[in-house]
């Protein structure tokens, strides 16, 4: 048992210590929770999420892992699509999204709004998000403080691994 003990407690806590450290600053992988991704991800499917970068490297249209501004649900992470960063003008109507007054070519969203919101400027240091699923989303557009700030953004997921069948890198 002592020659078990000291050879495995170091690996062991090594392991642990590294896990930790890795989840932590580096990156980890996220269940999706609900619909408000839908077409472009689903409830339970897998996402890859790099800590690394910087939320002013974040772009338009990145998918973003964060807390929202939300006293009730504080402690939940949201998967959404980053809409607007500080400066920036967001504006829905006629079924459509426009930034900085140009329409928004959005592809990857389950159908047009069924919503008008706007014009708001997202303020400096702050971010707008929105799901692909717009009319069942309960987003930036909803919420009663829609600006989420730098330092809730946890990271940008990069890709998808689960379901097995449905492997892709994010964009």
């Amino acid at each position: 048992m002592k020659k078990f003990l000291k050879d495995w407690v170091p690996v062991l806590l090594l392991a642990f210590i590294l896990s930790t450290a890795i989840r932590t600053y580096v990156g980890e992988a996220v269940v999706v929770p609900s619909e408000s991704m839908v077409p472009t991800i689903h409830v339970n499917d897998r996402l890859a999420v790099n800590k690394l970068i910087k939320p002013d490297n974040l772009k338009d249209g990145d998918i973003v892992v964060f807390y929202p501004p939300l006293k009730d649900q504080a402690n939940e992470r949201f998967i959404k699509r980053l809409i607007g960063k500080g400066g920036d003008t967001i504006q829905i109507k006629n079924h459509s999204l426009y930034r900085n007054g140009k329409k928004v070519d959005e592809p990857y969203i389950r159908e047009p709004m069924n919503y008008d919101y706007g014009p708001i400027t997202v303020p400096a240091g702050k971010f707008f998000f929105l799901g692909d699923n717009r009319n069942q989303s309960y987003d930036s557009h909803l919420w009663p403080t829609p600006f989420v700030s730098k330092d809730k953004i946890c990271g940008k997921a990069f890709l998808k691994f689960y379901p097995l069948t449905d492997i892709k890198i994010m964009k």
